[in-house]
């Protein structure tokens, strides 16, 4: 009889080059597709949707990242704070950074 299939997880791979930003999504299977904004997960369909309505390519990195957050927050169980978010960024410098949980709490706090 057949095997059981294993889980697959799918991924957003983030980057900056010399030509600007990349965001792809990698699935199982091995296919990628490149976006401008994606969501992935539970409830990803809100949080999608409400990226395709509010994302624009003018965005500076303060509008960026609080326009993430809202879309977060379309999909989230609970109370979203500092303590159960992460918010990563790479930018023109091309270093991948951790937002700081004080800097996280200003972001929450003005949704």
């Amino acid at each position: 009889s057949g095997g059981v299939r294993p889980f697959g997880v799918s991924l957003l791979v983030a980057g900056f080059d010399d030509e600007g930003p990349h965001l792809y999504q990698v699935d199982p299977s091995g296919s990628y597709w490149a976006w401008r904004a994606a969501a992935l997960g539970r409830n990803y369909l809100n949080a999608r949707t409400f990226l395709e309505k509010n994302y624009t390519e003018e965005m500076d990195l303060e509008d960026a990242i609080h326009t993430a957050l809202e879309a977060l927050k379309e999909g989230f169980d609970g109370a979203m704070d500092a303590h159960n978010i992460e918010v990563g960024v790479v930018d023109e410098t091309m270093v991948f950074r951790v937002l700081d949980p004080a800097v996280l709490r200003e972001y929450v706090e003005n949704l």
